[in-house]
């Protein structure tokens, strides 16, 4: 937001800080030539308003971009940006031919119901039946990736497999998509499998108008006992800015009608949803609260009541890294019983382990499936998780700190540098601010300070930093904007990839002040 006054006055205050004319040492002058080099560089972007705009919106990387050389001069911030983003759709396009946005869901069904259900006498007689009996009864395995041919044709192809109690089967899908405008996509789709004769499908997608949408799918499944035909019918709506409204309406095999209303927010999503149909027909309420917190924690429950009885679910789920979710949910229902869920998300893939506890609603299965997969959680999180995801970060940021050596050693060169040019500027700023009993910097430290004793064994990692904030120091103020202050003159990254801070010990009006603030944030001292 700096006026073009305000950039010369800058560019000026710091040539004059680094003119190569101003120092006679050899190493000063040498040192002076580099840093009023890239001074210069920095105003010829800034003094540009195109220029200065591309690296307004997008910083380095935008004037990196390659295709800018071709851009009209004199256009508009809003311009630049439509066009910022068609080079990057053009390099997008080019990276569409090596994207295969692989797509995967595991499930392995576990009857465990010999653990509560277990009747003595007919056991009696067994040998080694003492120990339950714990099975799996059923698996399904399904695999989708995607072929983008060109930018507005993608072909899917998706498989899965499925077996339960020893018997089961598969299918195949290939499906061809075109994106035919910004309000619309089509679908053809073919399968054939071995329980199933051939499918032949078509999905359509259509904006009808901003805020509402149709979504249409007609079958026609193949088999030995005929030709069975379906549709599907979507039409959503957004009822206000965080809320959808969905009616669905299916005809063939399972007809129904359905309608649902689901409410997103930051810390919330809520779901209430109705059916009438054949066979079934129920009502479901369901909410999840979201944590705001590092781990992403969510809890959340239902109730379902329908034809076939009353399902009420309760659990929560966390993030364990940066790319995993774990959950659990315990479902309680009449006849159903009580099933314990747990799902981890890895990346594009789902592994789902939903374990059947028994038949019956026992308290002792409900306390076990609520109580067991927590003390698992929070013992597997303290001794396993936890030290691996410490020692994965500090891996990265082993690797980081080696890729990065080289940069930050000339970075902190130029910063030792422009401390030793500043020394003069410094001495005069200090004489004219204790002449007016104004603002005199008389400690600074930037880098990572450790005041929680939970962290007591890390290494604080700090450098000194007074004499570029006193330079700084402007009728009796020193202003930092919202911006990391590794960009400042005289400052260098102590320590990469970790959170930084500013503590600044300053002296006004005769008086001892002390200030804290973190990377990013604004700063403006003395404080009113």
């Amino acid at each position: 937001q700096a006026s073009q006054e305000d950039l010369r006055a800058a560019y000026r205050r710091l040539c004059m800080l680094y003119h190569p004319d101003k120092h006679r040492d050899p190493e000063l002058k040498t040192q002076a030539e580099r840093l009023f080099n890239l001074v210069h560089q920095a105003y010829e972007v800034l003094s540009d308003p195109q220029t200065r705009a591309i690296y307004d919106i997008y910083g380095k990387r935008g004037l990196e971009m390659e295709g800018w050389e071709v851009v009209e001069r004199k256009r508009t911030a809003a311009e630049i940006r439509e066009e910022f983003e068609r080079l990057q759709r053009e390099r997008e396009e080019r990276r569409l031919q090596q994207r295969t946005n692989p797509k995967g869901t595991i499930s392995v069904g576990i009857d465990a119901t010999d653990l509560f259900d277990r009747y003595d006498e007919e056991y009696e007689a067994v040998p080694g039946s003492s120990f339950p009996q714990i099975e799996i009864n059923k698996m399904h395995i399904s695999q989708s990736i995607e072929a983008p041919l060109t930018s507005t044709d993608t072909a899917i192809l998706s498989g899965n497999l499925s077996t339960q109690n020893g018997t089961g089967g598969g299918s195949i899908n290939l499906a061809l998509r075109r994106v035919t405008s910004a309000k619309g996509w089509g679908e053809l789709e073919f399968g054939a499998g071995d329980l199933h004769g051939p499918l032949f499908g078509l999905k359509i997608f259509r904006n009808l108008t901003p805020r509402c949408f149709i979504t249409t799918n007609c079958a026609l499944q193949f088999s030995s006992r005929g030709v069975r035909p379906g549709l599907t019918t979507v039409l959503a709506r957004n009822l206000d800015k965080n809320t959808m409204g969905y009616l669905q309406w299916r005809w063939g095999i399972q007809s129904a009608m359905n309608t649902s209303i689901v409410r997103d927010t930051k810390t919330s999503h809520f779901t209430l949803a109705m059916q009438l149909g054949i066979p079934h027909s129920f009502m479901m309420v369901s909410y999840q609260h979201k944590f705001q917190d590092e781990d992403q924690t969510r809890v959340k429950g239902s109730l379902k009541v329908g034809f076939f009885g009353t399902i009420v679910e309760y659990g929560a789920e966390r993030k364990i890294s940066r790319h995993s979710v774990l959950g659990a949910t315990v479902s309680v229902g009449v006849p159903q019983g009580v099933t314990l869920k747990i799902k981890l998300n890895r990346a594009s893939q789902t592994y789902f382990f939903p374990v059947h506890l028994t038949d019956q609603l026992l308290p002792s299965a409900v306390f076990y499936a609520t109580v067991g997969p927590l003390v698992i959680y929070f013992a597997m999180h303290r001794l396993v998780i936890k030290p691996y995801l410490r020692a994965q970060k500090e891996r990265e940021l082993e690797k980081q700190r080696e890729s990065t050596a080289s940069d930050i050693l000339q970075k902190k060169q130029e910063a030792e540098a422009a401390v030793r040019l500043m020394q003069e500027s410094v001495r005069r700023i200090i004489e004219a601010e204790e002449a007016k009993m104004g603002l005199i910097v008389l400690n600074a430290w930037y880098g990572k300070f450790v005041n929680d004793n939970s962290r007591k064994n890390e290494k604080v990692k700090v450098i000194d930093v007074t004499v570029p904030l006193q330079c700084l120091v402007k009728d009796s103020k020193l202003i930092l904007t919202e911006a990391s202050k590794v960009g400042l003159p005289g400052f260098y990254d102590p320590c990469v990839g970790e959170e930084k801070s500013l503590k600044v010990l300053y002296q006004f009006r005769g008086s001892l002040h002390q200030v804290m603030s973190a990377d990013n944030e604004a700063l403006r001292i003395p404080k009113q």
